[in-house]
């Protein structure tokens, strides 16, 4: 038991006491917050009701709908944007295009949002061009460091090994960092989706005319109504969280060579075994 109270490194812990630890942390967080609300942070009993009600409303799945149709569209076209400028950086020319689109992630809303008004005059059209504004920089920054990383000695053996069957550059970067790097880049979308999700809401509040969970929230936040608000939060969380364990599944089931265990204990797998 003081085990689990001290840095572990080469031992592994066992999922069940992971599990047990994080439901009695759970427990004691929410009894902790339950007791201790006010009118600005609402009793997660409260929280939960709001979310059922929310769930069960008449607007909320076309609100659901037009808030998950932007992320998936801004994040298809982010992925590809970005994997284009990351695959074109390998070419000394244009690597200076590359570097400085990641570092636009250091430049706020704050004075860029007239701009896009002006350049962009439809509601729907300036949403996307924030969230790509906003997600880019950031999938750009994590690719480089994913994908290409030449003191990786894994990397080093598979671009000799292309040397070695005379591959010229071109196939070289195909086999070997856009072929042989995919599983890094659905692990990067993974990580990164969160942040698409951060964003959402005070995207949407921008243009409110097209509704989402952002505008409900925003809605809601203006009256004060504070359950209902902690309520939109709490139903994104579990959105995101679902996203991330779809991902974490497609990974293992499309490149099983990542973790071998559990690609075979995946009950896909084991029909189409079958």
């Amino acid at each position: 038991m003081k085990k689990l109270f001290f840095p572990q490194f080469l031992e592994k812990t066992p999922f069940k006491i992971i599990l047990l630890m994080s439901i009695v942390q759970a427990v004691l967080f929410l009894t902790f917050a339950q007791f201790n609300s006010n009118e600005l942070i609402p009793k997660p009993t409260g929280v939960l009701s709001s979310a059922l009600k929310t769930m069960a409303a008449p607007g909320f799945l076309d609100n659901f709908v037009a808030t998950l149709g932007l992320i998936l569209k801004s994040m298809s076209i982010s992925i590809v944007v970005s994997l284009f400028f990351v695959y074109l950086s390998l070419v000394p020319a244009f690597k200076g295009i590359t570097i400085f689109i990641s570092k636009l992630r250091f430049l706020t809303y704050t004075g860029l949002i007239f701009v896009f008004t002006i350049l962009v005059h439809n509601g729907s059209q300036i949403k996307m061009s924030l969230l790509l504004f906003g997600v880019i920089p950031y999938f750009v920054t994590t690719l480089l460091a994913y994908i290409y990383d030449p003191n990786d000695k894994s990397f080093q053996k598979e671009y000799e090994l292309c040397y070695t069957l005379k591959f010229n550059r071109w196939q070289t970067l195909y086999e070997v960092v856009i072929k042989g790097r995919l599983h890094l880049v659905l692990e990067v979308i993974r990580q990164n989706f969160a942040i698409a999700w951060m964003m959402i809401t005070s995207v949407e509040g921008i243009c409110m005319s097209e509704g989402g969970l952002g505008t409900m929230m925003l809605k809601s936040n203006k009256y004060m109504k504070m359950d209902d608000v902690f309520a939109v939060l709490l139903i994104i969380l579990m959105v995101g969280i679902l996203f991330d364990y779809i991902f974490d599944l497609l990974k293992v089931w499309l490149f099983p060579y990542t973790n071998t265990k559990r690609a075979n204990k995946l009950l896909i797998n084991r029909l189409l075994s079958k």
